[in-house]
């Protein structure tokens, strides 16, 4: 698995099956190590992942996250195996504890501690009792942590972490509590727009129901911000800061603070600045900050 120092996150349940093919196909074009697909109310990400692998030959694909009360650990760890074997070692898992609305109004499951949760279902991932062929390599699991206690079990259980809705200086404090040795893959929001107003009213459409969530919110003023900036549609600081809006040059210089603060490897979510639906992507973000053209 070569993931490379950038990739594309995308919610790629706005698209058809042939509109997510062609966006791994431009992905996969463009020099990206690979296609983040997260799991929230639409695809059952495995099955999606395994499409989405069949369709494409270098592309690493990824899920942002696989949700761990979607299906038990015996499943998730099954499903891995027999991804990265039938692929040749291109999907990347990783697995978070989602929230609690979607938990338990949408699935119906009692949502539990995450941090003793995680460390359970991680537990259990562990059992070797796959008969089919194995993968060529150990296929590496990473979790969505964001403060120190998942950071800290991820430290001592997993391969890595992929914090969303961050800031640098998350990524900063999230590598001193990870080591040197796990992988680092924040998720970046990026918008190519000038203008502040328009910026932050289509920052405010895409990332307004993630702030409005505890797991973010709690999160976010570990790292700084106060009640005050999550009222009214949320502050402007906030919104600067949860979307790297600007030119070409602005929104390189924002991924590049995450490599400076310790990321191994940046995910980049392209937004569009007049948003028709929930995920809605700025395709022409893809090709400008692709790696072939640095």
């Amino acid at each position: 698995m070569e993931l490379g120092k950038t990739s594309i996150f995308v919610i790629t349940d706005t698209l058809s099956a042939a509109g997510a093919v062609d966006l791994a196909h431009r992905v996969e074009s463009a020099g990206y190590g690979a296609l983040w697909v997260p799991e929230t109310f639409g695809r059952e990400v495995l099955g999606h992942a395994s499409f989405l692998l069949s369709n494409t030959k270098r592309l690493t694909i990824a899920t942002g996250i696989a949700n761990i009360y979607a299906r038990d650990p015996r499943a998730m760890a099954s499903g891995q195996l027999a991804l990265n074997e039938q692929s040749g070692n291109r999907f990347l898992l990783g697995i978070g504890v989602s929230h609690s609305f979607i938990v338990s109004d949408m699935r119906g499951h009692n949502y539990g501690k995450p941090v003793a949760t995680m460390r359970a279902y991680l537990e259990a991932m562990k059992l070797d009792t796959y008969t089919a062929p194995k993968p060529t390599e150990k296929p590496k699991t990473i979790i969505a942590a964001l403060r120190p206690k998942m950071l800290e079990l991820t430290a001592e259980m997993a391969d890595g972490a992929i914090p969303y809705a961050i800031t640098a200086e998350h990524t900063e404090r999230a590598r001193k509590i990870l080591g040197p040795d796990k992988l680092l893959c924040p998720v970046q929001n990026v918008m190519l727009e000038t203008d502040p107003a328009t910026a932050r009213a289509g920052a405010r459409a895409h990332v307004g129901l993630s702030l409005s969530l505890p797991n973010y919110q709690n999160n976010l003023k570990w790292i700084g911000f106060k009640d005050e900036d999550f009222e009214n549609g949320c502050s402007d600081r906030l919104i600067d800061a949860m979307v790297a809006w600007g030119d070409e040059d602005a929104i390189r210089k924002r991924i590049d603070l995450h490599f400076a603060a310790g990321a191994d490897h940046v995910c980049i979510q392209p937004m569009h600045s007049r948003p028709r639906a929930m995920g809605d992507i700025e395709p022409k973000l893809i090709e400008l900050l692709a790696p072939n053209r640095r």
